[in-house]
């Protein structure tokens, strides 16, 4: 017999797999659906509207990236590029989910997601950076935002520890330039 729990947890599992390979965007609760074996109406009597699937995903990842945020690193970039690469790294079955809003975050309305994507965003940037950039140093920044992003996304079909030490090193080698 599965518990309400068991079928949370799968429609997760489920999610959390489309939404990497797919996207947030190209996947419906359908898909979800016929991934887990339950009905649409299945999928949305626990999570409607899919936000709430995405949010339920997402919650870990950000949870970290405000820890992240949060600790000091007393001006030592290298060791904040090395927690923020392990972060990525850690959770990037959900990082399409940021950086499918990562291209509008610009333009985004206040109280949207976009909006909490660009805060993160400029956070981080501003940690890459510091809070007086010189041109080399913007550029590093947004090298170093760039490669993390592309690369978590589009290498979910390697291991963890084939993506880590080789994204570090770049991120690393971006960031020394």
């Amino acid at each position: 017999m599965t518990t309400a729990d068991d079928t949370r947890s799968r429609i997760l599992a489920a999610a959390r797999k489309l939404f990497a390979e797919r996207g947030y965007a190209n996947t419906s609760l359908a898909d979800i659906a016929a991934a887990v074996g339950l009905t649409k109406t299945a999928i949305a009597y626990h999570f409607h509207p899919k936000d709430k699937l995405a949010a339920e995903l997402i919650a870990p990842a950000a949870e970290d990236l405000i820890t992240l945020l949060g600790t000091d690193f007393a001006e030592d970039r290298r060791a904040f590029v090395t927690a923020l690469v392990d972060l990525m790294v850690r959770h990037r079955a959900v990082m399409r989910l940021f950086m499918e809003d990562l291209g509008t975050a610009d333009a985004a309305p206040p109280g949207s997601t976009g909006e909490a994507v660009r805060t993160f965003r400029d956070e981080i940037y501003l940690r890459l950076v510091g809070p007086h950039p010189d041109d080399a140093a913007r550029v590093r920044g947004w090298a170093v935002l760039g490669a993390l992003n592309s690369a978590v996304v589009h290498t979910m079909d390697l291991g963890h520890d084939q993506v880590r030490p080789l994204l570090l090193r770049i991120a690393l080698a971006v960031e020394s330039l």
